[in-house]
């Protein structure tokens, strides 16, 4: 959806993957809510805290609206086994591959997570959504690896198409 600003939570950095916003318009369109589901390791291992973290998300929530693309929600998780803030450092339910958060976000928007989908660049998206029970699409051709995605898109604009595509069959 947004460029990988490694580590980084500055707004100015805030930039969208080529085709997101078409996908994302599509999408909305056709009734979709967007949620985001994200891993921000960055806190447990203190490159930035939790309070900077969710103003870049209100941020970037503006940002996709003021385009005329609502997002419904943004979940995180802050925690990463390996982090050096000890109140961060832990395996949790919610770092993807998890499906914590995304368990969480039906819960919270009555979703139906068979009917649901997650599309992501990395094997820990493409895992959070099989154990959530989504139908899945990776970005990037096989990007990072091992998990297998029900499909397979070169960016957020193909993966709108393919979502609308198998909603009407």
């Amino acid at each position: 959806m947004i460029v990988d600003t490694e580590f980084s939570v500055d707004p100015a950095r805030l930039k969208p993957l080529p085709g997101a916003l078409q996908g994302l318009r599509l999408l909305q369109k056709a009734g979709y809510r967007i949620i985001v589901i994200t891993n921000q390791s960055g806190v447990a291992r203190g490159k930035f805290d939790e309070a900077s973290l969710r103003a870049f998300h209100d941020c970037m929530v503006s940002w996709f609206g003021a385009r005329g693309i609502m997002l419904t929600a943004v979940y995180y998780c802050p925690h990463y086994a390996a982090g050096t803030l000890p109140q961060y450092a832990i395996a949790c339910g919610c770092r993807k591959p998890e499906p914590g958060m995304l368990l969480r976000a039906a819960e919270d928007h009555a979703l139906d997570l068979a009917r649901s989908w997650m599309v992501g660049d990395r094997d820990c998206d493409i895992g959070a959504g099989r154990a959530a029970g989504c139908r899945t699409i990776r970005i990037g051709r096989n990007a990072d690896g091992e998990t297998p995605a029900d499909f397979e898109a070169v960016g957020l604009r193909e993966a709108a198409r393919i979502i609308l595509t198998s909603a009407a069959s």
